[in-house]
């Protein structure tokens, strides 16, 4: 089966590289194609000092099919549905191209934390805030939401 190859392979390249991108990639013992990441908040954001949990589940046609990735740890962010934790991110969708990997997948969902898309939000009030021009109220709020809920000392998974 090409996907579990292509995972086994992708989860040898990811021992490489957890250090250099702040990003580690956890297969699941009995599942290879249910991981979770955890990827550390960028300096100079809300976000910084957090550890964000993302579950990943792979389907069977990948690399040709994109994997579903959502956060467990709760966050405050325009991009990212307060709830359910998806994130709305076009190579998850309709950019997906089999080249991406789970660690770009999760490079890219680090790059969103950065860079926020408040054209498109699955969270209205952050997008709002963006929007409006008020940077100060949505670090605020992201900032108390990573917190509260993405410190070490905090369980991450977010409630169902």
């Amino acid at each position: 089966m090409a996907a579990r190859t292509r995972l086994f392979k992708e989860l040898k390249e990811c021992g490489k590289s957890k250090e250099a991108t702040g990003i580690e990639l956890v297969p699941d013992e009995s599942n290879v194609f249910q991981w979770r990441a955890l990827i550390k908040g960028p300096a100079d954001t809300p976000y910084e000092g957090g550890t964000f949990e993302l579950a990943i589940s792979v389907p069977e046609q990948y690399p040709l099919v994109a994997p579903t990735v959502k956060y467990q740890t709760k966050i405050f962010h325009p991009n990212v549905h307060w709830k359910t934790g998806e994130i709305c991110l076009d190579i998850l969708k309709n950019a997906w191209s089999p080249a991406w990997t789970l660690q770009s997948v999760c490079q890219a969902v680090l790059a969103l934390l950065s860079d926020p898309a408040a054209d498109s939000p699955l969270n209205c009030d952050a997008g709002n805030l963006l929007r409006g021009g008020d940077t100060r109220g949505y670090n605020s709020m992201a900032r108390m939401f990573t917190l509260e809920y993405a410190l070490e000392h905090h369980e991450h998974v977010a409630d169902p």
